[in-house]
């Protein structure tokens, strides 16, 4: 558990970092970021993957970067010293978020 939010505070890190529209004020606002996008991807994620169904199979599971997207609008929404300029940017951030997730999970 300690390791899967240590493991998602360095992907929101790295990501702050390489896309300009993502902003994440200090040390205790990653946290809570990481926090917040655990219980988020916990409880609200697969009840929207559950209701967009017919969608995310239409679009063979690509929807779904969508859904992580509106979960990290969501995320900026919760946090205070975390931002993100827009619904784009949020889905680029949701890619990189899973790609980092993917390389530093193994």
């Amino acid at each position: 558990m300690i390791g899967k939010l240590l493991i998602s505070a360095v992907a929101f890190y790295v990501t702050a970092y390489l896309l300009p529209g993502v902003v994440i004020s200090g040390w205790s606002s990653l946290l809570v970021v990481s926090v917040v996008w655990g219980i988020l991807a916990m409880l609200v994620r697969p009840l929207l993957i559950l209701l967009t169904l017919p969608v995310n199979i239409m679009t063979l599971g690509l929807f779904t970067l969508v859904i992580n997207g509106v979960l990290v609008l969501m995320t900026a929404k919760l946090v205070d010293g975390f931002s993100v300029d827009g619904f784009g940017t949020a889905v680029l951030a949701a890619i990189l978020l899973s790609i980092i997730n993917m390389i530093l999970g193994r």
